[in-house]
């Protein structure tokens, strides 16, 4: 059996795959950009990797026409406030495509949407379900609240909120109800429902057996992590302080804060659990959700991470566009140093930033992480998914990767703070020798004038770095 699996670099569809595949599928994945697709060891001859992006037509046409199902993973929420038209347009342009190929079964996973009154997040989920429904196939829509797991965007929410603030001030939506399901139930949905006729041509609601007020899941958390929390809620904090709120105690984007607080404001509850019935499945209670993540983050087991997709940052092209670092034009720091132990130096590197920190003037670092909050940067509270490993796409702090070969001794990270410019920070061995190269292409007179104004800075965090690396 063929399945196509969309959004397959997306936390959820990283989380599926191998699901997929250890049933003995043939899974084609669909991914905007090959380089940050890591094909699974043992199950290269499963897989078929197809670069499409679906806004562009002209790039679907090599779909092969012999799938049997389809997963539709794909959402946005995007810096451009016309998300919802690109949404739009990319399940207009799937439906028609897939809608020539032999497929029997899409599955959409999508928002809880019964309020009259919808944000526009969960209203532009509508539309695009309403829009899927369109094609000729049998058309199957879940549609989840707060998912948690480890790694997830509203369990790192959470997580920041309780173990930062000991005492928190918060807007009144945290009164708003909700029914958080588990990520690992999401899967088991996704997977149970698979070309299962009693889902053909419906929607349903999954959820997890708690109806939990925000606040109420603040201090649940608080109370499996032994913490003692304070919350008071109060009414005069608007929409758009309750986003900055969230940006700066969070490790969340700006315009991510602000579709969420958005969205908070609706209650997202289950219809009923007609679907439990249907799959036999019995989600897991909220608490058994948080431990279930507390787990994996433990034994260093996180298969996915939200910071690891590209909203978390600014990047919105191919991370390939940006491999072949320019020089003509730029400024740049080259040092170099002979290696005692090259091994030592990899790991040294490849356990860089997070909570590891950056080795050296880690002050500085963290410093220049809070100036980027402050301007609507990214700053360093995403960290990095895993403490020991690296993949082409993940995120370290306010750089994304575009390279790591661990074999090859080299890594390549590209800046996302809000600066002027381009910058690169490479990291390469090579006879037993650490060239470490910053690169910074300016943008105008005022990156010229920022590259002076930091150069100072360079001096001292660069020279400490390298030194730490290579002794």
């Amino acid at each position: 059996m063929k399945i196509l699996l969309t959004g397959a670099t997306g936390y959820i569809g990283k989380r599926l795959l191998p699901v997929l595949l250890n049933k003995g599928y043939q899974v084609v994945c669909c991914v905007r950009d090959k380089t940050r697709f890591q094909i699974p060891e043992n199950f290269s001859s499963q897989i078929e990797v197809i670069e499409t992006d679906f806004l562009k037509k002209e790039t679907l046409y090599q779909i092969p026409k012999d799938i049997d199902a389809a997963y539709y993973l794909m959402h946005s929420m995007s810096s451009t406030k016309d998300y919802s038209n690109s949404e739009l347009l990319s399940a207009g342009n799937f439906r028609e495509i897939i809608s020539n190929t032999a497929i029997k079964h899409v599955i959409y996973l999508s928002g809880i949407i019964n309020e009259n009154s919808l944000s526009m997040h969960l209203s532009s989920r509508k539309a695009v379900e309403e829009e899927l429904a369109k094609g000729k196939y049998n058309f199957t829509t879940l549609r989840a609240g707060i998912i948690i797991g480890s790694g997830s965007a509203s369990f790192e929410i959470i997580r920041d909120l309780v173990e930062k603030l000991p005492v928190m001030i918060t807007p009144r939506w945290l009164h708003t109800k909700c029914q958080p399901i588990g990520v690992a139930d999401v899967i088991r949905f996704l997977d149970k429902s698979l070309l299962n006729e009693a889902t053909f041509n419906k929607n349903f609601d999954i959820g997890g057996p708690d109806i939990l007020s925000y606040k109420e899941m603040l201090l649940i958390f608080a109370k499996e992590r032994n913490l003692k929390r304070k919350i008071w809620v109060v009414p005069v904090m608007t929409p758009k302080l309750s986003s900055y709120w969230l940006y700066f105690v969070t490790s969340t984007s700006y315009k991510l804060a602000t579709a969420l607080v958005d969205s908070m404001k609706i209650e997202v509850i289950c219809r009923n659990n007609e679907i439990n019935r249907i799959l036999d499945i019995q989600p897991l209670s909220y608490k058994e959700a948080l431990k279930n993540a507390f787990t994996k983050i433990e034994h260093n087991e996180i298969i996915s991470s939200w910071k690891d997709s590209l909203i978390s940052g600014r990047f919105e092209h191919n991370i390939s566009e940006f491999i072949q670092v320019p020089s003509f034009g730029c400024f740049m720091d080259k040092r170099k140093k002979k290696l005692s132990d090259s091994e030592k130096c990899i790991t040294k590197i490849w356990m860089i930033g997070g909570d590891n920190g950056w080795y050296y003037a880690d002050f500085l670092w963290k410093l220049r992480g809070i100036m980027d909050k402050m301007v609507g940067g990214v700053g360093l509270r995403r960290g990095r998914t895993s403490p020991t490993s690296i993949n082409t796409g993940d995120s370290i702090d306010f750089w994304r990767v575009l390279y790591a070969n661990k074999n090859e001794k080299r890594l390549l990270l590209f800046a996302e703070m809000k600066i002027p410019g381009d910058a690169w920070l490479e990291f390469k061995i090579k006879d037993n020798i650490l060239y470490q190269t910053a690169t910074f292409r300016p943008r105008g007179l005022s990156g010229r004038l920022y590259w002076y104004a930091v150069y100072p800075f360079h001096g001292i965090i660069f020279r400490g770095l390298i030194n730490f690396l290579t002794k």
